[in-house]
């Protein structure tokens, strides 16, 4: 009797529940327009480009990107951040090098060659824009 009724109670509250997420109101950044529209284009906005970089958010964020990348390639073949970065070349370009963390394996092994995880850098670097919020908020960076 104990199953049977716990089992009646749980589907009464499933069928209730189910209808209030029906009738609950999405909100989306397409607004009002089907999933099969078109959706507006965002305006194109510039990079930035800073010298000596971009104020961190938060500690141990992966530092953001301070020039252009429109035309970088990160492909298994071709990395063209490795030109500026790598261990050969960044003293000339007078560029920060790959972090030391970009070349320990997953055993915590350091090796000569840069670790495939860390090979496709815009996964975790960003470049930045000069954009507005998409939703208001109140985050504010780490001292610094």
């Amino acid at each position: 009797m104990k199953k049977f009724l716990m089992t009646a109670l749980s589907l009464a509250f499933l069928g209730t529940s189910a209808g209030l997420v029906a009738n609950a109101e999405m909100i989306s950044l397409r607004g009002d327009l089907p999933l099969d529209a078109n959706a507006e284009e965002f305006d194109r906005r510039r990079q930035e480009t800073m010298d000596g970089g971009f104020k961190k958010s938060w500690k141990q964020q992966p530092p953001s990107i301070p020039h252009k990348i429109n035309k970088d390639e990160i492909t298994l073949q071709v990395n063209t951040c490795l030109r500026c970065h790598g261990e050969e070349n960044f003293k000339d370009e007078n560029a920060p090098k790959i972090g030391d963390s970009h070349y320990a394996v997953s055993e915590g092994k350091v090796t000569a060659d840069l670790d495939m995880r860390r090979y496709t850098c815009n996964l975790c670097h960003a470049p930045q824009l000069d954009v507005d919020d998409l939703v208001e908020n109140t985050f504010e960076t780490i001292k610094q």
